[in-house]
């Protein structure tokens, strides 16, 4: 399924893809539950049992501070709400292929702009905690003719962080529509393991590996 939108401005005429369609459909769509849950939060009694979609948000909650705690150190657990909203985005993100919508990952303009937000605070943190010449400094480690290769591999990240979610996801999209032209009608008996693969398990992991690499790279430049 794909929606997308014609833009005119002046006398050009811009298309928004299903892709970036689609992203804002899952920010919209968290943006209500995030004010679902407040509500139910704010209205639970303390006194009483909580019900069990807290008990399963608490659990995810849990879940992500000791992923953050283990990866980037306790005092760091400020970094939590940020390293959740990402892990849920790109989870929502590479599951969307389940329900017949194009995953907003297999774009790479969308997983770019993410590995780029990655880029940009692992570089603001290496500034803050080691000073402009210490951050200067460690590119000159640990000898100073390896600096253009330390420069390099430091502009590198963000590329080898977005190539490696988008080609996964663009991958297994192409796979699965190659399976559904090769197999016609049998898709519908056929199908379902593959999607336990390429979707489920390939989203899952991939949404996973990109948000650990983001709390390394950013975890590395804190005090």
């Amino acid at each position: 399924m794909k929606i997308e939108f014609l833009v005119n401005i002046g006398s050009k005429s811009f298309v928004i893809p299903d892709t970036v369609v689609n992203a804002w459909i899952i920010v919209i769509a968290l943006l209500i539950f995030a004010a679902i849950v407040k509500r139910k939060v704010k209205n639970a009694n303390i006194n009483e049992k909580p019900s069990k979609f807290l008990n399963v948000i608490e659990m995810y909650v849990e879940m992500m501070n000791g992923l953050v705690s283990d990866t980037m150190g306790e005092k760091h657990l400020n970094f939590a709400p940020y390293i959740m909203t990402l892990m849920t985005f790109i989870l929502f993100a590479n599951l969307m292929g389940l329900i017949g919508f194009t995953p907003p990952t297999s774009d790479y303009s969308v997983t770019l702009t993410l590995a780029l937000i990655t880029f940009t605070l692992t570089q603001y943190h290496g500034l803050k905690t080691n000073g402009f010449f210490g951050y200067l400094k460690g590119f000159t480690e640990p000898l100073v003719l390896l600096t253009p290769l330390n420069v390099i591999g430091e502009l590198a990240n963000p590329v080898s962080l977005s190539f490696r979610l988008f080609g996964n996801i663009l991958a297994g999209g192409l796979i699965m529509t190659l399976f559904y032209s090769f197999v016609g009608y049998l898709a519908p008996i056929i199908a379902p393991p593959f999607h336990a693969y390429f979707d489920l398990f390939s989203g899952v992991l991939q949404s996973f590996i990109f948000t650990m690499l983001t709390m390394v790279f950013i975890g590395g430049n804190l005090d």
